[in-house]
C-alpha cells in the first residue's frame, strides 16, 4: 500500500491496477478501486487548477545525503547548461524518457567499446573521463562537471563509447534512453539546435584537451596547466592574491591527466612548492603565486 502513495500519479494507477488482480481478499480490492478512484479525483482537481499531476510537490532526500528531484521541471539542481536550459514542455518530454540515479563513488556508468543506451545527464557531482591505451596505459582526459551531458556523441551516433566515465564521488545521474531522444530530437526544433551546440561544445573541448596535452612543453607545464585549470579566472579572484583549490585526484590520477607518472607529478609538486608557486593545507592546494604558474604553462 506503500506505493499507493508515490509521488508520481500514473505510477499509482499501475501499482493499484496490479494489486487489484492479484490474490487479494474482497475488501481489499475494494479498497483498491476506492483509492484508484481517490487518486482519480486529485488528478482531476489538479488539472482543474492547473497543476501537474504527475509532478512532485517536493524534492525527495536520496543517499549520501543528496538532495534529489524526480521532476527536471521542478528540480533544484538545475545549471545553465544545453539540457538543463531547454523549456519545461521539453523537459517533460525528454523526463518521460528518462530515469534518475544516484551512484556511490567509483561507480562506472560506462566504459570504453561499449555500445550506447543512451546518454547520461550529470546532475550533481563529478565524474572522471578517461580513456586507456593497448598496452594498460589509463590517461584522464577530464573531470566532468554537474550539469554536462556525458556520452553525448555516441549517443547520438550509435557508435561505441570513445571513453570510460566513473563518479569521483556520490552523484545524481539522469539517464535518457537513445532511441528516445532521437525520436524527440526529431520532432523538436530547439532539442535538435540545442544537441548541435552540445556537440559542437565536445568537439572543442576535445580539441583544447589535445592542444594542452601535445604542444605543452614539458611535464612541469602540463602540471602547471592542470593546476591552474582549478583555479577561478582571473576577474573572480585578484591575479596577486592566493588561490585556494580543492583537487579531488591523487597523484597518480594528475599524473595519468597529464600523461606523464606519478613519481614525477610527486617530484614537480615538490619544486614547485619549493619555488612558493604553491603549498599545501591538508587537502587544500594554495596557489601562492599564479603569474608564475602561468609563465611555467605557457
Amino acid at each position: 500500500m506503500y506505493l499507493l502513495r508515490w509521488a508520481d500519479f500514473d505510477t499509482r494507477i499501475r501499482v493499484a491496477d496490479l494489486l487489484a488482480t492479484t490474490e487479494y481478499t474482497r475488501v481489499l480490492k475494494r479498497d483498491l478501486r476506492r483509492a484508484k478512484a481517490r487518486l482519480r479525483r486529485e488528478s482531476t482537481h489538479c488539472e482543474k487548477n492547473g497543476e501537474l499531476a504527475n509532478e512532485p510537490a517536493d524534492d525527495v532526500t536520496a543517499p549520501y545525503g543528496m538532495e534529489m528531484a524526480e521532476s527536471c521541471v521542478t528540480c533544484h539542481l538545475r545549471r545553465e547548461g544545453w539540457f538543463c536550459a531547454l523549456s519545461p514542455n521539453n523537459l517533460r518530454t525528454i523526463g518521460e524518457a528518462s530515469h534518475i540515479t544516484v551512484y556511490p563513488s567509483g561507480a562506472v556508468l560506462f566504459v570504453e567499446g561499449q555500445e550506447p543506451p543512451g546518454v547520461y545527464v550529470l546532475c550533481s557531482g563529478k565524474v572522471k573521463l578517461s580513456t586507456t591505451s593497448r598496452e594498460g596505459k589509463i590517461l584522464i582526459l577530464r573531470i566532468a562537471q554537474a550539469g554536462e551531458v556525458l556520452g553525448f556523441s555516441a549517443g547520438i551516433s550509435g557508435q561505441p563509447f570513445e571513453i570510460t566515465a566513473e563518479t569521483t564521488e556520490p552523484c545524481q545521474v539522469n539517464f535518457i534512453e537513445r532511441a528516445a531522444l532521437l525520436e524527440r530530437i526529431q520532432k523538436s526544433g530547439e532539442l535538435g539546435m540545442r544537441s548541435s551546440l552540445a556537440l559542437s561544445q565536445e568537439f572543442q573541448s576535445a580539441y583544447r584537451d589535445m592542444h594542452d596535452l601535445i604542444l605543452a612543453p614539458s611535464s612541469a607545464g602540463k602540471l602547471a596547466r592542470l593546476l591552474l585549470s582549478w583555479a577561478p579566472p582571473k576577474e573572480v579572484s585578484k591575479q596577486s592574491a592566493e588561490i585556494r583549490v580543492y583537487p579531488a585526484l591523487t597523484h597518480e590520477e594528475m599524473a595519468q591527466m597529464i600523461g606523464s607518472s606519478r613519481e614525477t607529478v610527486t617530484r614537480l609538486m615538490g619544486d614547485l612548492k619549493k619555488k612558493e608557486l604553491i603549498r599545501a593545507e591538508g587537502s587544500t592546494l594554495v596557489i601562492q603565486n599564479r603569474m608564475a604558474l602561468e609563465a611555467l604553462a605557457s
